[in-house]
């Protein structure tokens, strides 16, 4: 048979251990009190090995629930970092929905630009027939209009300007976050291999 390696030793001490929080070292001292309270010469020895037990039990039952309380907590955890992955994906899509309103708004601005280029040529003409009153009160009428579409021209591009700002806090916001888990990743599995490293030295 060939010779153990030091992981494949370290990843066994993992598996017994738990959570790296000396389980393993407190089942054998279980086993031990175990056979001690069996083998016991008198009654006091063995109410002594009785009570060893008992406390290691306690400290075992502790241990696992301290596990499960953590590994509850990391489970919220996660559920809390999808419903901010959802959170994000909705406000992306909504700001790509605001940007393809923006896009038709533009061309729809650029449509009103043609339409007072037109106009500004046909008054131009009309000028040029000063006797024809209700041709000038219909180019008024124009006047107005185009002064109208100017006005939504403008708060259409205001909006457009408010979107593209939105867009890139919102870009900006989810790169941070993305950092930000990334570095507990990093930072999780830095502690994970710590305590892990140091285990190991403090067993024989």
């Amino acid at each position: 048979m060939g010779a153990v390696t030091d992981d494949e030793v370290i990843r066994k001490r993992l598996l017994i251990d738990g959570d790296g929080a000396g389980d393993d070292r407190r089942i054998n001292l279980l086993v031990k009190s175990f056979i001690k309270w069996c083998n016991a010469g008198s009654q006091e020895e063995g109410y002594s090995q009785y009570q060893r037990m008992l406390s290691t039990l306690s400290q075992c039952e502790f241990s696992m629930g301290k596990t499960l309380l953590v590994y509850d907590m990391n489970l919220r955890e996660m559920e809390n970092y999808e419903k901010i992955y959802k959170d994000i994906e909705n406000s992306i899509a909504g700001a790509h929905e605001k940007i393809a309103e923006c896009k038709k708004q533009i061309l729809q601005a650029k449509r009103i630009r043609k339409n007072r280029q037109e106009y500004d040529a046909l008054a131009k003409v009309i000028q040029h027939h000063p006797d024809r009153h209700e041709t000038l009160k219909e180019l008024d009428a124009l006047g107005k209009e185009l002064q109208h579409l100017s006005h939504i021209k403008e708060n259409v591009e205001d909006k457009l300007e408010l979107r593209r700002k939105q867009f890139h806090v919102l870009l900006s916001t989810i790169h941070e976050l993305q950092q930000t888990l990334e570095n507990d990743e990093k930072l999780s599995e830095v502690e994970e291999a710590q305590e892990a490293s140091m285990e190991t030295e403090m067993k024989p």
